[in-house]
């Protein structure tokens, strides 16, 4: 290609207006800074854990596990004035942000604002801002540049990032007032999603307790907590609140009765199958991925082409339940199958529980209560990472005689579990909305009006 096609073409590519910088295009009035020509970087560091003098002052002592995203607001920990002159941790101000060079699992690479003053330990970096740089849209960017930032790590036996990385990471930088305005509307959003996953956590803890209190019996639902008594005319009229009764689970309804899971109904066990079974078609294996909030998910699906016995194809209604995994946390965790997932299979390390349809979703709540949860737990002790087919046949569950009673208990927390799901889809909404908005405003695809000094 000509050197005349070169330079049409990129004047295609780059509108008017902008230019073509190593971060990508960007308006003409914005620069490309290093975050080491906007900021002083420095890190922290770790009194002596073996010197109490050093310890339970009250100097806030910030680590990684603190950055995610956000404020810094508090600190799980506190350091003396001689814990701080003896180490190399630092006071670092309100408004400093803070990087996770090293950590655990996803945390290096992630950033927060300190809006306390606070001392640090040597895995955070302490990014120290110049002025014209508001700490507010660094840490929108730095946020938004995640994924890339991780990518930049040392290769070796860990990866880290060192304050040489992150002085070298550039950025685009806008005029002051252009950055205090994309900084506030997307933390008006980051409020929202705040705001959308507070009362998420709450409908949640919401249900737990009413099922806590339906589950047991300690609350009844008006059409079942009234004996029915004669009338003169051969009808009937509520009589005296019935009562409870002492059980092996504790006082439950007199009209209630524990029973095991094995008399109710069955246990069955999942699928064992081979890497040479899996294929990109076939039949989907629902694991214990495929349950995520006790509901079926569909990511990371795994696909086996063989022949299937019928009792490891599930049936609408079903209970699919977590018995075995490397992590103690998802054992117990279930879903119920519904229409979509019915005809599927189930992994190895999964097992359905099959009973009416009338009372698995009662015995799917069950599951989701500490009144199983507390078995499981009882069975695993400290050491086993698992459940048995055995061992769930003998799990018990207080259950309402009346199958009309079972119904209409699972039917109010099924209307609580719609009413969550639907503040998840809108949470979800709200974060793929927040993320069109980075990427228009962190680039300055869509310019906002600010103010311009004169």
């Amino acid at each position: 290609m000509s050197e005349a096609a070169v330079i049409a073409t990129e004047k295609q590519t780059v509108p008017q207006g902008y230019k073509q910088t190593e971060v990508g295009v960007i308006p003409e009035d914005w620069d490309v800074k290093s975050i080491g020509d906007i900021a002083v970087i420095s890190s922290g560091g770790t009194p002596n854990r073996k010197i109490s003098e050093y310890w339970g002052g009250d100097i806030p002592w910030v680590t990684t596990t603190l950055i995610d995203g956000g404020y810094i607001t508090y600190a799980n920990e506190f350091i003396t004035k001689k814990g701080l002159e003896s180490s190399a941790a630092k006071i670092c101000s309100i408004g400093t942000i803070l990087m996770a060079m090293y950590g655990q699992g996803k945390t290096r690479g992630k950033v927060g604002v300190l809006s306390i003053d606070a001392s640090i330990n040597q895995a955070c970096a302490a990014i120290s801002l110049k002025n014209n740089c508001q700490s507010s849209y660094m840490l929108q960017i730095l946020n938004s540049m995640y994924d890339d930032i991780r990518d930049l790590s040392n290769s070796g036996g860990q990866e880290n990032l060192s304050g040489q990385i992150i002085k070298n990471i550039s950025i685009p930088f806008p005029p002051e007032k252009e950055q205090t305005a994309i900084a506030n509307i997307l933390s008006d959003m980051d409020a929202l999603l705040t705001e959308l996953e507070q009362l998420i956590a709450k409908k949640q803890a919401i249900k737990t307790a009413t099922m806590q209190q339906l589950l047991t019996g300690k609350t009844r639902l008006p059409p079942f907590a009234f004996h029915k008594e004669p009338t003169h005319t051969g009808g009937e009229h509520k009589g005296q609140p019935k009562g409870m009764k002492p059980s092996e689970l504790g006082e439950i309804p007199e009209d209630w009765e524990v029973v095991k899971l094995s008399e109710i109904g069955d246990t069955i066990i999942g699928l064992t199958y081979s890497p040479k079974d899996v294929s990109d078609f076939g039949t989907l294996v629902l694991r214990s991925s495929n349950i995520q909030n006790n509901q079926l998910s569909y990511e990371n699906n795994v696909y086996v082409d063989m022949e299937l016995p019928n009792r490891v194809i599930v049936k609408e209604n079903d209970v699919l339940i977590c018995v075995r995994n490397g992590s103690r946390n998802l054992i117990g965790k279930c879903a119920l199958i519904d229409e979509k997932a019915a005809g599927f299979a189930f992994g190895a390390f999964m097992s359905i529980y099959r009973v009416n349809a009338a009372t698995s979703k009662f015995i799917f709540y069950q599951f989701q209560s500490n009144i199983i949860q507390n078995q499981i737990n009882e069975i695993m002790g400290a050491t086993i990472n698992q459940i048995t087919n055995k061992d769930m046949s003998s799990f018990q569950v207080s259950l309402p005689v009346n199958n009309e009673e079972q119904t209409a208990i699972a039917n109010i927390l099924s209307d609580m579990d719609a009413e969550i799901q639907v503040l998840e889809q809108r949470l979800a909404k709200t974060r793929q909305i927040k993320q069109g908005m980075m990427q228009e405003l962190l680039t300055g695809k869509t310019r906002l009006p600010v103010e311009v000094d004169e």
